[in-house]
């Protein structure tokens, strides 16, 4: 049986799927993208930074296969989705620190001029069985693992419906 707070909750979420992003698209100078709850954020909070800023046409995707994934009993979280270039260059300097070189570093994290969640162009999803549900499904909505050595990491690759490009080796192989 549902229930009324359960399907009102279910309707909104569909609305919220093709609803384009929000037209604030100028982050403010207090908005990093930092998203601190270590499960992630809805791709339905538009109220966060992280989803915000994020490109309409790869926020759509997104939503549309959460509400998928969900349907089918797989929740999706947005672990990390546009970031600023401040704290993009502060996540890049951790990972020299972590793997000893800039070179190293960029495997993981690229700079904030290389990188595509500077551009709002990228999420990165969790937990991992969402990130498995994305690799197999994705290309329904466009959305393709962008590095094998991040199953987390994904971008707009292909049209909806098209066949995903085999991952990068990492972010370096894309530079």
């Amino acid at each position: 049986m549902i229930t009324s707070a359960l399907l009102a909750t279910s309707l909104t979420l569909a609305a919220c799927t093709d609803a384009p992003a929000p037209l604030d698209a100028r982050p403010s100078p207090k908005e990093d993208g930092r998203i601190s709850d270590a499960r992630g954020i809805s791709p339905f909070d538009t109220r966060h930074p992280a989803i915000r800023h994020l490109d309409a046409d790869l926020l759509r995707g997104v939503r549309k296969a959460a509400d998928k994934a969900r349907r089918q009993g797989v929740e999706m979280f947005v672990t990390s989705g546009w970031r600023s270039v401040e704290y993009q260059r502060s996540l890049q300097e951790r990972a020299v620190a972590r793997y000893g070189s800039r070179e190293q570093a960029e495997r993981f994290v690229l700079s904030p001029e290389k990188s595509a969640h500077v551009r709002g162009e990228a999420v990165d999803i969790g937990p991992t069985d969402a990130d498995d549900w994305l690799i197999r499904n994705g290309a329904e909505f466009g959305l393709c693992q962008t590095y094998a050595n991040e199953m987390w990491h994904f971008e707009l690759a292909t049209r909806p419906g098209g066949e995903c490009p085999p991952p990068k080796s990492d972010a370096t192989a894309a530079h």
